[in-house]
């Protein structure tokens, strides 16, 4: 599709300082996207003006946020508030002050190929938020956009940086945007923005094959991370002979995580006669059929779901586990096992995307094939035999985050990259 080009809202003189960010979420807060929190105010904290979009409303009411999430909430522009007149009101509004941006926007929805009638109709009510971005953006007075995540928001982004001729970027995770790059017009989205940011390398490189080498310039590696400082260890001695070995897992009851797989080989681990403790925290459309997969299996008295927690339970419960498991089939770099991992936990994970940059087998944790359930039992066994390994792979994990997954550095490192950026832009 033909695609303006980027411009700045004004042309003043280019530093740390000039520059005002909008960034646009899908929702904000959220309780399982902490780290983009963590991001705005560490990135604030450096030096960088921003200011935060949501097209969606926070994930949980007001009286369950933390002071933190409801200052950012309170202070946070929604596109979808549930005020649909009010919304409308502003849209006719900005559609007449500025005809030209709707036609440039129309023009960009039109001109994207392969679309179906109902997938044309979702682009507009894209390009309906896009309006009511930007016109907040000029309001603020705020010259570039930053999106995360590469699905419907991206949408909004790029139809944003069209119609209002408002450079914009994008920091790209995976997996959902990645496992099918043509539905969701990656293609398109990354050639408009300016700038790129990449969580992993294996993120890159799947970036890669969607743009011309011309366009390779524009991508950056940023690895997330954890607050080593905030995580510290438990001082506590884990001794399997006194106790069930106590085994966590933190994620959304979504297929994508493997929670059946994990059941499976707990299963497994309980035929050879292995005692243990199992903790699943998190909510998700598969709960009903995972609790009816384990009352099957008869580990109804060795399998807690405990649904959502706040943060720092979940942290809480986490530092005093034996074993942390995520046997995931798609991932980007989940936040979950860099959490595990800085607090000292033995971690068993799949050797899918970019965890294997994470951790190396045998090193900083153990990694098995995805969907592998004997691979998975054979791994808890070993790690439920052996508390020197455990101890060995614990320690090696967490020097494994301070040194690569430290977020106050890599925190300044994007800080870095947003002022080169400002270069390009």
């Amino acid at each position: 599709m033909p695609l303006a080009p980027p411009r700045k809202a004004a042309p003043s003189p280019r530093s740390k300082t000039t520059t005002r960010y909008a960034y646009l979420l899908s929702r904000y807060p959220a309780v399982s996207h902490t780290f983009l929190l963590k991001e705005v105010l560490g990135l604030r904290a450096r030096g960088l003006h921003i200011e935060t979009a949501s097209i969606n409303l926070p994930d949980r009411p007001s009286s369950r946020l933390s002071d933190e999430e409801l200052r950012e909430a309170n202070a946070t522009r929604y596109l979808k508030d549930g005020n649909t007149l009010g919304a409308l009101v502003l849209l006719a509004r900005a559609i007449a002050a500025h005809p030209i941006t709707l036609l440039r926007g129309l023009r960009a929805v039109f001109a994207i190929r392969r679309l179906r009638l109902t997938e044309r109709g979702y682009w507009l009510f894209y390009l309906a938020e896009a309006l009511l971005l930007g016109q907040w953006m000029r309001s603020r007075k705020l010259n570039h956009l930053h999106v995360h995540f590469g699905g419907p928001v991206a949408a909004v982004g790029m139809l944003t940086s069209i119609a209002w001729r408002i450079p914009y970027s994008l920091t790209i995770h995976g997996p959902e945007e990645l496992l099918n790059t043509g539905a969701e017009h990656l293609s398109e989205k990354l050639t408009q923005a300016t700038h790129i940011i990449c969580i992993s390398d294996f993120c890159r490189s799947q970036l890669m094959q969607l743009l011309p080498p011309a366009h390779w310039g524009k991508l950056d590696v940023v690895r997330l991370g954890v607050d080593p400082a905030a995580l510290t260890p438990s001082l506590a001695v884990q001794n399997v002979d006194n106790r069930p070995l106590e085994i966590v897992c933190t994620g959304r009851l979504v297929p994508a995580k493997g929670h059946r797989i994990l059941i499976e080989a707990l299963y497994g681990l309980r035929e050879r006669g292995i005692e243990f403790s199992a903790t699943l925290i998190g909510d998700g459309p598969e709960r009903l059929g995972l609790t009816e997969l384990v009352r099957e299996r008869g580990l109804t008295e060795k399998i807690l779901f405990t649904s959502s927690l706040p943060h720092d339970e979940t942290l809480a419960r986490v530092r005093d586990a034996d074993i942390f498991v995520l046997a995931s089939f798609a991932e980007g770099i989940p936040v979950a096992l860099m959490e595990a991992m800085a607090l000292g936990i033995p971690c068993i994970s799949t050797s899918i995307a970019g965890i294997p940059e994470l951790i190396h087998t045998g090193r900083d944790g153990i990694l098995v094939a995805p969907s592998n359930i004997r691979e998975l039992t054979d791994a808890l066994t070993t790690l439920a035999g052996d508390a020197t390994l455990r101890q060995f792979l614990g320690r090696s994990a967490r020097r494994r985050i301070v040194h690569d997954y430290n977020l106050p550095l890599n925190q300044e490192r994007l800080a870095q990259c947003f002022n080169g950026e400002e270069m390009r832009s």
